[in-house]
């Protein structure tokens, strides 16, 4: 668990409205002599979607999602942090600059071959992508697919709890289960899948490079973010699945790819 003192609840409105609709999270401040040293959340915008199952928009949760994490991770580590996010498209020239990327509803997306190829190259370079927020055998497979013309050589492999992900800044005792807040209301953890596969599993998979350095992290059957954006709405939900699970899992995730 987080430590308690520093994880009050913050909830929404609770430092007045903020300029681009922060949604009452501050503003902290940040070296000005080394502005190319924090830690940016970017988060991939793709305009493409295949209908192939049922996905959402590279938007959902956002932006309190990124602003929420962003300001816990400042906080609860010793990373120096952007307070502001970023949004990007993998065809971006400066994507580089970003060696952490966070995509989420992947379960209708399609690549252009345009970002099969960036993609690909950014990985191999030594980035990182967080993939979140998907449910059901249908979405896996839709993103297993476009992964797999991204990586035709490698495939997806489950993560076992005894790796250092799992363990890395907190020791997560099981693979974290979030819902969205909306399920989480009827007293499951999990969400339902349109195909109507069993949702009820988590599961945590990777695509690993020659150096067996997690390239690529699929967070499938759970929704961390909801448990970032949703923060300041319900205090159970909070104290369940904020605290417990979305962002001790989140920031394993991330101290994970700065590290490697």
């Amino acid at each position: 668990m987080l430590p308690a003192l520093v994880f009050a609840q913050r909830w929404r409105g609770d430092y007045g409205r903020r300029p681009y609709d922060r949604n009452g999270v501050p503003v902290w401040e940040v070296d000005k002599n080394f502005p190319g040293d924090l830690f940016t959340f970017a988060r991939v915008r793709y305009d493409s979607y295949s209908g192939r199952g049922r996905g959402g928009g590279w938007d959902t949760d956002y932006p309190d999602s990124d602003l929420n994490f962003s300001l816990r991770l400042q906080q609860l580590t010793t990373i120096k942090v952007n307070p502001e996010h970023k949004v990007v498209d993998l065809t971006d020239e400066d994507l580089r600059d970003y060696p952490f990327l966070y995509m989420i509803e992947p379960g209708g997306l399609s690549f252009s071959e345009a970002e099969v190829i960036a993609l690909r190259e950014y990985c191999l370079s030594g980035g990182f992508l967080m993939v979140d927020d998907f449910w059901g055998d249908t979405q896996y497979e839709n993103l297993a697919y476009e992964l797999s013309r991204v990586f035709p050589d490698r495939r997806p492999e489950e993560v076992p709890l005894s790796h250092q992900i799992f363990h890395i800044v907190y020791d997560m005792k099981e693979k974290p289960q979030v819902p969205s807040i909306h399920s989480a209301r009827y007293g499951v953890s999990w969400e339902n899948a349109r195909d109507g596969s069993d949702t009820t599993t988590p599961y945590y998979k990777a695509i690993y490079d020659d150096k067996d350095r997690i390239m690529v992290f699929i967070c499938h059957n759970t929704d961390l973010g909801d448990g970032w954006e949703r923060e300041g709405e319900n205090r159970d939900y909070f104290a369940e699945y904020s605290v417990k699970k979305a962002y001790p899992m989140g920031i394993n995730i991330v101290t994970y790819a700065m590290t490697h």
